[in-house]
């Protein structure tokens, strides 16, 4: 299953992440996606992606568990594009717990990453660096 994913992005859990059951709460699977896209678009473009005149916000996101999560687990995201669009990004990402020399998959979901004017907030076209780095992550069944 990894590799559907162009790119494998770190991410380690912390102990702040577990909830009072001992394992990592939902919510916090969100931030995992959140923290692998944006350090990897900075990674990616080179670029500070807060300086840019046109920023993404996220317009719509979901996650659907496969596997408990716990701290000191270290996690790999998959990333890859769902849909390259005029003004928005939409991340097919999945989380993979570190298991000796295998990973096992923990979560699959989606991130939508709308550009806009950073003033207005009025929708824009995606940056070329952003759209530039983003199509490294198309793959044969993305839609664009």
């Amino acid at each position: 299953m990894t590799t559907q994913y162009p790119v494998l992005w770190p991410v380690p859990t912390r102990w702040a992440d577990n909830d009072h059951y001992g394992h990592v709460n939902n919510v916090t699977y969100y931030a995992y996606f959140d923290t692998a896209v944006n350090a990897w678009l900075m990674d990616a473009t080179g670029t500070d992606i807060r300086e840019l005149p046109a920023i993404g916000i996220v317009a719509e996101t979901s996650c659907r568990f496969h596997a408990s999560l716990s701290f000191p687990d270290k996690l790999q995201v998959g990333l890859r594009i769902a849909r390259l669009g005029r003004s928005s990004i939409t991340y097919d990402l999945a989380i993979f717990r570190e298991a000796g020399q295998d990973l096992e998959h923990a979560a699959t979901g989606t991130f939508v990453h709308v550009y806009v004017d950073e003033t207005t907030r009025k929708p824009v076209e995606i940056p070329e660096v952003i759209r530039t780095a983003a199509r490294t992550l198309v793959t044969d069944d993305t839609e664009r």
